[in-house]
C-alpha cells in the first residue's frame, strides 16, 4: 500500500528528500510551510511544490490529516511549535519524524505533544548536508518507535541507523558534534577576516597548511564562508539549541554561544555567496564581508 506522507516545512531539507525520491515514487506527498501565510513568500512554496509534483496544503492540519508518516523539517526554533500546531490533527499511530536540529530537551518536549495526541514520535538527526546525497543522507534515529520506522524509511528509500536509547539520543550526537563542525566555521571567519584585514592571509593560511596538512585551508575557508553566508541564520538557530544542550548537561556553552553570533553576523551581512566559493578563494569573500562587518 502506498504511503501518505506529509512534510511540515518545505525548505532545503524537504526539497532535497522529495527530489531524491524522484517522479517514480509510490508515496502520495503533501507539504505545508509557514511561508504560505505570508504573501511575500507564499509563491516560493507553491512553485516548489509544483516543480516537485506534490500537494500544497493551506494549513498544517490539512497536510497531516491523511498522513501515515510526517517529516517535520522546519527551523530548529520552530520544532515544538510545529508539533503543537499539527498534533491534534494526526491520524492515530501516525509517525512523526522530527528531522530538526534541536536540543534533546526540545525533542522530548515535541515528543510529549505528538505522543499525547496518539502519534508515534521519532528523533531523527541528519548527519551531513542534504546535498549531494538527497534522500540518502545519513540519518540517526532513536526513541521507542525507531525500530518500527526504520524499515519504512529504508523502503522509500532513505538511510537510517538506529541509535539505542530514547528520544534525545540521536539528537545528542548531532548537537554535540555541531560544537565542532559549526564552531570551526566561526573560528574560520574570525581568523581569516582578521588575516585579510591585516594583509597577512597568505602567511596565516600557509602556516595552518604546514601545521595541519590534511586540510586544504584556503579551500576550506572559502567553503566555510559560503556555508555561513547561505545557511548562517539556520545554523545560528541550531547553535542556540546546541548551547541549550550543553547547559542542560550542566556545562558552559561559551563556544556555542559565540558561534551563534558569528553565524548570524555573516548571514546578515548582505554579502552574496559566490557561485563557486572554492574557485573564488577566501580573500575576495573576506574582503566583501569586511566592508559590511567592520566596526
Amino acid at each position: 500500500m502506498a504511503l501518505n506522507i506529509a512534510f511540515i516545512g518545505m525548505g532545503e531539507a524537504g526539497h532535497a528528500l522529495v527530489s531524491g525520491w524522484g517522479a517514480t515514487r509510490s508515496a502520495t506527498i503533501t507539504a505545508y510551510d509557514i511561508k504560505l501565510g505570508d504573501p511575500s513568500t507564499a509563491d516560493e512554496i507553491t512553485e516548489r511544490c509544483d516543480v516537485l509534483a506534490i500537494g500544497c496544503a493551506a494549513t498544517a492540519a490539512e497536510a497531516v490529516a491523511k498522513a501515515d508518516l510526517v517529516f517535520c523539517t522546519v527551523t530548529a526554533d520552530q520544532a515544538v511549535n510545529a508539533a503543537q500546531a499539527a498534533a491534534a490533527h494526526l491520524r492515530p499511530n501516525a509517525f512523526w519524524c522530527d528531522l530538526n536540529s534541536c536540543a534533546p530537551s526540545s525533542k522530548r518536549a515535541a515528543a510529549a505533544v505528538v505522543e499525547g495526541a496518539g502519534g508515534r514520535y521519532v528523533d531523527v538527526a541528519v548527519m551531513s548536508p542534504v546535498h549531494p546525497k538527497l534522500n540518502m543522507v545519513p540519518l540517526l534515529i532513536s526513541g521507542a518507535h525507531a525500530a518500527d520506522i526504520a524499515p519504512v524509511l529504508e523502503s522509500l528509500p532513505m538511510a537510517p541507523r538506529i541509535v539505542p536509547g530514547e528520544v534525545g539520543a540521536a539528537s545528542s550526537i548531532k548537537m554535540i558534534r555541531s560544537v565542532m563542525v559549526k564552531g570551526l566555521e566561526a573560528l574560520t571567519a574570525e581568523c581569516v577576516l582578521a588575516a585579510v584585514e591585516a594583509g597577512v592571509e597568505d602567511e596565516v593560511l600557509g602556516s595552518l597548511q604546514r601545521s595541519h596538512p590534511g586540510i586544504d585551508w584556503p579551500a576550506q575557508a572559502a567553503y566555510n564562508f559560503e556555508r555561513s553566508i547561505v545557511h548562517g541564520e539556520r545554523r545560528a538557530a541550531e547553535m542556540e539549541e546546541v548551547a541549550k544542550t550543553l547547559l542542560d548537561l550542566g556545562l558552559p556553552a561559551d563556544m556555542a554561544q559565540a558561534t551563534v553570533m558569528w553565524q548570524r553576523r555573516i548571514a546578515g551581512s548582505g554579502v552574496a555567496a559566490p557561485a563557486d566559493a572554492v574557485a573564488t578563494g577566501p580573500t575576495p569573500i573576506a574582503a566583501q564581508l569586511l566592508e559590511k562587518l567592520k566596526t
